[in-house]
């Protein structure tokens, strides 16, 4: 079975399952675990692979509207290089610093291919759910979408400095902070941008109608993409991005804007059931590890 099939098998049994992090007496808590084949393209240092990991585990608290507080990363490889080990942490403790969180240890193993599952921990008293949304809010995204395929194509092209740079996402803890008082429904996008929007639906039972035009795509991606249809693929499906895909009601959209450091876009509305872009069914594709 693929990721998405084994996580609601594990749901049916794990009663805290189901956002993108785990709440526990106001502590939220998520683990994520990335491997070189799959996430860390040839060219990719491990200053970026540190930032990376942690990153994607602070990316998950950023959802649940946290303060992120800490994290954690076992680190394991074939062998382990001082400069390697140093570069990855100070890329851990670099992305931890940039959310006002504390990069605190972890634990190292060998094993015969570059891995890391991290930990990060955050605090709120009133987490934000992917259940919440009803028909009349607004749909709205933070920052851009399809940095990383840029990337992945830069990675590929050799050009490995600019695609470093745009692997090194920030979390969006701290506009996750401000979106949180006013959200009905919010989760990270690591998925894609597509695939969100169909796990909120599930979700809170709804449906939404995105307008094309509004979705922002990442300035990187029209340099990376040959033509109109590579662009729309990078934007909408590709994802690990970690922006926050989130709706609030209409009367909540000017306080959103005003309250959020990062870009805040709205690119539809939530509706009764059904997932459409410009009236025509946005398929439920995105990025799924086991696919």
């Amino acid at each position: 079975m693929n990721e998405r099939t084994a996580l609601a098998l594990l749901g049916e049994s794990v009663g805290a399952a189901g956002d993108d992090a785990a709440v526990v007496d106001d502590q939220v808590l998520t683990t994520d675990m990335l491997h070189e084949t799959t996430d860390f393209p040839d060219g990719t240092t491990r200053y970026t692979a540190g930032w990376r990991s942690v990153g994607a585990s602070l990316s998950d608290v950023a959802a649940m509207g946290a303060d992120a507080t800490a994290a954690v990363a076992a680190y394991a490889a074939p062998s382990f290089g001082e400069a390697e080990l140093a570069a990855f942490v100070d890329g851990a403790t670099a992305v931890c610093e940039r959310v006002d969180a504390e990069y605190v240890g972890g634990d190292l193993d060998e094993h015969d291919e570059f891995t890391v599952a991290t930990t990060a921990l955050g605090e709120t008293t009133a987490p934000v759910r992917r259940r919440g949304a009803v028909p009349g809010d607004r749909l709205c995204v933070t920052g851009t979408f399809g940095r990383s395929a840029a990337a992945l194509r830069l990675f590929r092209r050799g050009k490995t400095e600019r695609a470093n740079d745009l692997f090194r996402f920030e979390p969006r803890v701290a506009a996750g902070r401000a979106i949180a008082p006013h959200a009905t429904a919010m989760m990270d996008s690591s998925d894609g941008f597509a695939r969100s929007l169909h796990q909120l639906s599930e979700a809170s039972g709804c449906g939404f109608a995105v307008e094309e035009a509004a979705v922002p795509v990442d300035d990187s991606v029209d340099a990376a993409a040959d033509t109109a249809d590579e662009r729309r693929e990078m934007g909408l499906f590709f994802g690990e991005d970690f922006e926050l895909v989130f709706t609030v009601s209409e009367d909540a959209v000017a306080a959103v804007r005003d309250a959020s450091p990062t870009r805040i876009t709205v690119v539809g509305d939530v509706t009764e059931s059904g997932v459409t872009i410009d009236g025509d069914a946005l398929p439920d594709r995105g990025f799924t590890h086991g696919e």
